[in-house]
């Protein structure tokens, strides 16, 4: 029996699904907006040198 067994969210995706066929090209259209960016790795090495370490207990004041 349970490998029968789909969830309510699970109904409600596919569903949701069949009534917007255009949903998972959405999706992919806006990761691509966020994540799906090229790298330079010339940057990623300065971005690297350029920061400051940081002590290991930032409350406390060196005065």
């Amino acid at each position: 029996m349970a490998k029968h067994y789909e969830s309510d969210v699970t109904k409600f995706i596919k569903s949701y699904k069949k009534e917007h066929p255009d949903t998972e090209a959405r999706q992919r259209e806006g990761r691509s907006l966020l994540w799906d960016k090229n790298v330079d790795p010339e940057l990623q090495d300065g971005f690297k040198a350029a920061q400051v370490p940081q002590d290991p207990y930032v409350y406390y004041q060196n005065d």
